[in-house]
């Protein structure tokens, strides 16, 4: 049965850590899973959840700590001392130690790895940390199972057993020369049917998808969700094995980006979470909301610009569809920019930038016909003279193919300059669209009306 966290529980969980009684809250969690301590630890303050991680087996809160969000982990991390720290460290693989290492001051960072007992697992760490943030190298983990192509079947199965135990799960065994060079892979099919004196340089499998450790992690991702791997081995510049990113690193990598791209995408400029301060949520709302500003100013200066149209009682009206043709532009360019941007992460916006923007012409012509004839029949029902809303509808197809290219053009163009194109599904398109409509809107209805 899945473990329900009650509210009844988390009261008798915060009884025994007011009673400082480490041995009953041992008992009760003893069963539970490492993602329902996180999701307790979670439920109680900064002192109670540092108690809870003091008083259970580090391989558990090890894990649990991995759970939380950042802000949480940093404020437990905050009241534990080195010595705590590393026991915890010491329990989680070298990628996710790393990451966590990665969130501590300077200081502090080096008195955790100098206590760590492990060298070897320290002297990873500290390896870890000098990739690139965005690369491979950081997403990489140093547990692997790798056999030389020079061993025996009998001999690999040895050494595999030995390499095992520091690893959690054995997605995949790599081959190596004796310089440690990656030179494919090794099914355990044909490990268990050949005969022990057989040397793996006769069964192992030489194709063999890989990364370096400079490859950009949406590349990494490309190709493990491209060719459905689980994991991926990681070599250095000379083609050395060094680590493996597994499935479950990737799924965490695509989260944090969908859950940036989607803040970028409603106008927020930086990585924040609902329940930070004030002042961090004003500096990554308030940039795009300056720009929304200035946009608007824009479209006031443009509509000053026919104000004639206010002196004539016959088409002054005109003004009342502004608020339809900016709602308009907007959607046709947010619905445009967010599928190439889409299409942009998955890779599949490939080909011709002109045969992308005919494409979207031809789309907006068959969009703008039919929204526009559905303009016209409101104009026949309100007794509307059939030119004016002849007016509405041609201009409202102009707008709908201006802000389908702008939708269109731009993410191409910020992915090719090397910035991220979901910056231009917010507020960025929505605003050049409103002041390209309006004036598009009025432009094209005084050549028509003739004010």
């Amino acid at each position: 049965m899945q473990f329900q966290l009650t509210t009844d529980f988390i009261e008798k969980v915060t009884q025994l850590i007011a009673k400082k009684d480490g041995n009953a809250l041992r008992n009760l969690l003893h069963d539970l899973h490492f993602a329902d301590v996180a999701e307790l630890l979670e439920e109680l303050d900064a002192d109670e959840a540092t108690y809870l991680i003091k008083s259970l087996e580090s391989e558990i809160t090890s894990e649990a700590l991995l759970e939380l969000d950042e802000d949480d982990r940093e404020k437990i991390l905050s009241r534990l001392s080195p010595k705590e720290i590393a026991k915890e460290i010491e329990e989680m693989d070298t990628d996710d130690a790393a990451d966590v290492v990665a969130e501590l001051d300077d200081h502090i960072q080096k008195k955790v790895i100098g206590i760590i007992e492990d060298q070897e697992h320290a002297s990873d760490i500290v390896e870890l940390l000098t990739y690139d943030e965005d690369t491979a190298g950081a997403l990489m983990a140093k547990e692997l199972v790798q056999v030389k192509e020079t061993w025996t079947v009998a001999g690999c199965v040895r050494e595999m057993r030995r390499q095992a135990e520091n690893v959690t799960r054995v997605h995949s065994i790599y081959v190596t020369d004796e310089d440690g060079k990656l030179k494919g892979r090794l099914s355990l099919k044909d490990l268990l049917t050949a005969a022990a004196k057989t040397h793996i340089s006769e069964v192992y499998i030489p194709k063999v998808d890989y990364v370096t450790v400079a490859t950009e992690d949406e590349e990494v991702a490309r190709i493990m969700h491209k060719y459905d791997l689980e994991a991926i081995p990681v070599v250095d510049e000379n083609g050395v094995l060094v680590g493996r990113i597994t499935i479950d690193d990737i799924v965490d990598f695509i989260k944090d980006e969908a859950e940036k791209d989607y803040q970028m995408a409603a106008g927020i400029s930086q990585d924040v979470e609902a329940d930070d301060s004030i002042l961090e949520l004003t500096k990554a709302r308030l940039p795009w909301l300056i720009l929304g500003l200035f946009g608007g100013l824009a479209s006031v200066f443009i509509l000053e610009g026919f104000e004639g149209i206010m002196l004539n009682p016959e088409i002054k009206k005109l003004f009342f569809f502004t608020p339809l043709i900016a709602a308009m532009a907007g959607n046709v360019g947010v619905q445009s920019s967010a599928i190439i941007v889409q299409g942009l992460a998955n890779d599949v916006v490939k080909g011709s930038l002109w045969k992308r923007l005919l494409k979207e012409v031809g789309l907006s012509l068959i969009n703008g016909i039919i929204l526009g004839f559905l303009v016209i029949l409101f104009g026949l029902v309100m007794n509307y003279e059939v030119e004016f809303s002849i007016t509405i509808a041609i201009s409202m197809l102009s707008v709908i193919i201006i802000a389908a290219l702008i939708g269109t053009f731009v993410p191409i163009v910020l992915d090719k300059k090397g910035i991220d194109p979901a910056i231009a599904t917010g507020p960025f398109i929505t605003t050049s669209n409103d002041i390209f409509g309006i004036f598009l809107f009025f432009y094209i209805a005084k050549i028509i009306l003739g004010f």
